[in-house]
């Protein structure tokens, strides 16, 4: 049997409605594999601790939307009388839906069957952090790049297959190096193998302000200036993320609020950016308004508004109907 790559043609792809990303944390934190990294005493734990809490309670963190569902903290270096502590510390109330473990479990041994049974036991699961990476490491084995990398490997593809974010807690080198990214303690294989890199530095030791730099295959660079408050949470002093897509208040309300006093439109999409933009105070990009478009048609379509984007003597057209007895006969109009 001839074996051959299953492949699609690029402008198949540019006009295929798929589902879009689903952040944990909006913009910041998607479904798949993570690392945090700081040095010691720096307060990862304590952002941890806090992320876990707020993603469980659905709280938004630094204004940015989380998917609310139970999370899962393996606090491998921590005793319970200290998580209790910290809890007190952050908040005033807690939920069940977050949930804590000290004991610890290896990763290759029995880490990845508890985490498959917790999961199952709590279907609605998002977030799962482990604190910290070096706890569920093998110290035997040789930390080479295959090593690094085939072991988070076990990790990315158990958050994959689930569709939920793991976060692993981890340190830097001591070395200075002006990228912050390559004092991640290990080979390059562990930045190869996760999804985002997350790297928390303080201005100084005991300072309680520090960076904290972002870089990811889902997200844009970022630099957040945090200052660790007296409840010991990080507050957001400056963020250098500028949501570019804020301009699309949404697209489906946006394209229904477009669509409310007519059947059928159609257009090429720097056309329909510039119907959208009247009245407004930026301009829609019309590449990113085919890309969103096409990862909310779901939703579009629970409001009775189909969507389709195709090709027409060399321009890609975008066509929106109102209903779908009014796009089955412009489709079937030849």
């Amino acid at each position: 049997m001839t074996k051959k790559f299953n492949t699609i043609d690029g402008e198949t792809l540019m006009t295929m409605p798929l589902k879009p990303i689903n952040f944990i944390i909006e913009n910041l934190l998607s479904e798949g594999l993570h690392i945090l990294a700081g040095s010691p005493k720096v307060g990862k734990s304590w952002l941890a601790l806090w992320l876990s809490v707020a993603v469980a309670k659905g709280e938004e963190v630094w204004e940015n939307k989380v998917k609310e569902g139970t999370t899962l903290y393996l606090c491998f270096e921590d005793s319970q009388i200290r998580i209790q502590n910290r809890l007190f510390d952050i908040t005033d109330e807690v939920t069940d839906r977050v949930n804590f473990c000290t004991e610890n479990a290896m990763l290759g041994g029995d880490l990845e069957e508890r985490i498959v049974n917790f999961i199952k036991e709590h279907p609605d699961t998002v977030l799962i952090i482990i604190d910290t990476l070096q706890m569920i490491r093998n110290t035997s084995k040789d930390h080479n790049y295959a090593n690094d990398y085939n072991e988070l490997t076990i990790l990315k593809n158990l958050a994959d297959k689930y569709g939920i974010a793991i976060l692993l807690i981890h340190h830097l080198r001591k070395e200075y190096d002006k990228d912050p990214f390559n004092r991640i303690s290990g080979t390059t294989g562990i930045q190869g193998a996760v999804d985002s890199s997350f790297i928390l530095i303080e201005e100084s030791r005991g300072s309680k302000v520090a960076t904290l730099s972002c870089v990811g295959r889902d997200i844009d660079y970022r630099e957040i200036k945090l200052k660790r408050d007296e409840d010991n949470i990080w507050q957001v002093v400056t963020d250098s993320f500028i949501n570019k897509d804020v301009l699309l208040d949404d697209i489906v309300i946006l394209l229904s609020d477009f669509m409310k006093d007519k059947e059928y439109h159609k257009s090429t999409p720097t056309e329909l950016a510039e119907e959208l933009s009247r009245n407004r105070d930026d301009n829609i990009s019309p590449k990113t308004l085919s890309k969103k478009i096409l990862q909310n048609t779901m939703e579009l379509e629970e409001r009775s508004i189909s969507v389709v984007i195709r090709k027409s003597n060399g321009k890609r057209l975008i066509e929106i109907f109102r209903n779908r007895d009014i796009r089955d006969d412009k489709m079937a109009t030849p």
